[in-house]
């Protein structure tokens, strides 16, 4: 038979997955994301004509377009399912553009891949919304007119290949200042003085301890060691007696279940998965994967959101599941409810498996291990949303010492509640249980011993993840879907770099970004950014019109850039002289900087192109790197092999460079384990940052292998 209908998604796994769903009269085919697009080649939009943008066929799509609209040529209706954020819906009016003459064109949404929603999304297609596609318009017009004049101008004047964006921008511009933060942070010392405590009649268990809280009306405040010794001093001579006891009960309530943002970072502190790696599992668990005698199945609904919302049916089904598994005390009498923030698409669900009868345990043969650990994550936080609070018993007791207050609290967990499935919490729950021995009011306490600590205040940490998702989302700059590729982007560029999950700016990083702020101090203001992204909330809405947003934009950008192009310090033509003297010619070596960071070189170049290796401490002092002499020679010209550095680590590298360039990385030693090929594993740096082991034999032999793996 025939289909009579066309179906366009925008992957090839969601176009499997809901082919099973519409039978044989529907065709469903993928356009594999965006077909049209601006050109890359240039600007591609009109600035004197209302910034109209000028849309082609992205080059490497032209064949697939062309097989669309051979499938679409026999078909009076297209169905457009593409994704329901902002591209997506972009994406669908491009192909009604291109497919649409003279057929009729349905916009269908769903928010889950599972037969009834897609169902319920045939029966009731609406259209293209104009609103959001004006947003995404908006959005990529601004971007294309920040990046495509930024980029020339720090190729000019910092070094070639380097991009700038509107919202990446002001990203590494939060990592460069937590940086800085760290740097100046001085240590302050301070200590703190436990009490360990017993009953006088005391027997086994009858022991705690309690910590000084105050001293006379004012908080306690020890500074120096000096400061302790007189306390404990003072303390030695003083009798312990339970002041005050208070006995109350305390509810843990459960928290709501995953949006996009709180996914991430979850997911990143639970399973140390990166947030492009986050939403790269999520995009598989979505589209669907194959379960057993089931087919093509989505296991969690769609992984872009905001809202926090929970549809009916899933509240009976979830209300239903723990009933049955965990029984009626852990359900509340009406489904739990959670308030989404303002800002927020309440169209959309939250992040929640599609079924809860598929549980973890059962699909987990069917995943890959990465894809269990973030659906058993999203499952748990799911169903736990809708349970009851945990119950604690939570016991305060204050003991004074003369002017000396302290304060010990336990705690018992009385009925588990939500805690029962989320045990993610629990584990790092501070009322988690803590039994104080049974005490009263006035009771005259044995002191075993004063226990002092010292301590020193700490900086900020470094952003992880984790922790820069969740400033981005309080500080309104971007939105959830777009923090995994702007992370993904920094560190491709080498602006940032990851070090034990942490990220930290490179010197490029900082120095691109310092001469970015110093000339466009509004377009990199965290405020100012997070403002347009409201500005394109409303487009969105259809409370502001997009053109008028471009033009407020783009006559004080030009203003600014007027002023970098004339006045921006050329970071290609600076140089620091120092007092080390080229052993080639002579001549004074110079500290210069490339794209790469800074290096020594010959203040002769180009006659003489002797460099060399440095590298900054964190007080600004400049080392030479040694090289270190291998017993390698080079087979090309038979000179001494050396270690240097660059930007992708050590290598090794011939000692008459630049007189001869070879180079190749350093060997592990240990072989690569392929059959037949011999090749030797190398450390390797990866587009994104990462380091991994790369066969030597590559491309012949494309073997690879994580750091941790060997």
């Amino acid at each position: 038979m025939q289909a009579k209908y066309l179906v366009i998604v925008e992957s090839p796994a969601k176009a499997k997955t809901i082919n099973k769903f519409l039978g044989n009269k529907y065709k469903v085919c993928s356009s594999m994301g965006h077909l049209i697009d601006l050109p890359k080649s240039k600007m591609g939009v009109d600035i004197e004509n209302n910034f109209q943008p000028h849309y082609i066929v992205i080059h490497n799509r032209r064949k697939l377009l062309t097989e669309l609209k051979k499938e679409a040529k026999d078909k009076k209706d297209i169905y457009l399912a593409t994704d329901s954020d902002r591209e997506g819906e972009a994406i669908g009016w491009h192909l009604a553009g291109a497919l649409g003459d003279g057929k009729k064109i349905h916009r269908v949404i769903f928010y889950e891949i599972t037969k009834k929603a897609i169902e319920e999304a045939f029966s009731h297609p609406g259209e293209i919304d104009l609103n959001k596609v004006n947003a995404q318009q908006a959005r990529r017009i601004l971007d294309r007119l920040v990046g495509y004049n930024l980029s020339p101008l720090l190729w000019k004047k910092v070094a070639r290949g380097l991009s700038a964006g509107r919202v990446q921008t002001v990203v590494v511009r939060l990592i460069v200042e937590r940086e800085r933060e760290i740097r100046a942070f001085v240590p302050e010392e301070y200590w703190e003085i436990e009490a360990e405590l017993e009953k006088k009649m005391g027997g086994e268990g009858s022991g705690f301890i309690a910590k000084l809280e105050k001293i006379g009306t004012e908080k306690a405040k020890i500074k120096s060691k000096e400061d302790g010794d007189s306390v404990l001093k003072e303390l030695g001579s003083k009798e312990f007696i339970v002041k005050d006891i208070k006995e109350k009960e305390k509810r843990k309530n459960p928290i709501p279940p995953f949006i996009t943002s709180k996914m991430q970072q979850e997911a990143f502190n639970k399973l140390h998965f990166s947030a492009s790696k986050t939403m790269r599992i999520a995009q598989q668990l979505y589209e669907g994967l194959e379960i057993g005698e089931e087919g093509n199945v989505g296991l969690i609904t769609y992984m872009r959101t905001d809202s926090v919302r929970i549809s009916d049916e899933a509240h009976a089904m979830a209300r239903e599941y723990i009933d049955k598994r965990y029984g009626r005390k852990f359900l509340p009498e009406k489904p739990n409810v959670y308030k989404s923030k303002k800002s927020a698409q309440e169209a959309h669900e939250a992040i929640r498996p599609t079924s809860v009868s598929m549980e973890p345990d059962s699909v987990k043969k069917y995943l890959t291990p990465d894809q269990q650990k973030l659906y058993k994550l999203i499952w748990e936080r799911f169903v736990s949303s809708q349970m009851l609070p945990a119950i604690y018993f939570v016991t305060t007791v204050e003991i004074e010492a003369g002017q000396y207050l302290f304060k010990a609290t336990g705690s018992k967990l009385l009925f588990p509640g939500w805690l029962n499935i989320y045990n993610h919490a629990i584990e790092e729950d501070e009322d988690k249980d803590k039994i104080l021995p049974e005490l009263s009011k006035n009771e005259k306490l044995v002191l075993i011993r004063l226990i002092p600590s010292q301590h020193w205040t700490e900086p900020p940490p470094r952003y992880s993840d984790a922790t820069l998702v969740k400033a981005l989302e309080e500080k309104g700059i971007g939105r959830p879907s777009t923090y995994a590729p702007i992370l993904e982007t920094v560190t491709k560029r080498d602006y940032v770099q990851r070090d034990k999950g942490y990220l930290y700016p490179t010197e490029l990083g900082t120095i691109v970004t310092d001469l970015l702020i110093k000339f466009f101090p509004v377009l990199l203001d965290v405020e100012f950014t997070a403002g347009m992204e409201e500005e394109l909330d409303k487009i969105e809405e259809g409370k502001a019109d997009w053109i008028a947003l471009l033009k407020t934009f783009y006559t004080p950008f030009i203003e600014c850039l007027k002023s970098a192009k004339e006045e921006m310090k050329d970071m290609k033509s600076e140089s620091t002289p120092t007092e080390e003297v080229c052993e080639k010619c002579g001549r004074q070596m110079v500290i210069r900087w490339s794209k790469n960071g800074k290096f020594l070189g010959c203040s002769g170049f180009p006659e003489c192109k002797n460099i060399k290796s440095i590298e900054e401490s964190p007080t600004g002092e400049i080392k030479i790197r040694k090289e270190e002499v291998t017993e390698e020679v080079c087979d090309k010209c038979g000179k001494q092999m050396v270690i240097r550095w660059g930007r992708n680590g050590k290598f090794l590298s011939c000692s008459a460079y630049p007189d001869c360039k070879n180079a190749k990385p350093i060997p592990t030693g240990k072989k690569c384990p392929l059959e037949r090929c011999g090749g030797d594993l190398v450390q390797k740096r990866a587009k994104k940052g990462f380091f991994f082991y790369g066969c030597s034999n590559y491309p012949t032999c494309k073997h690879t292998a994580s750091i941790r793996s060997i």
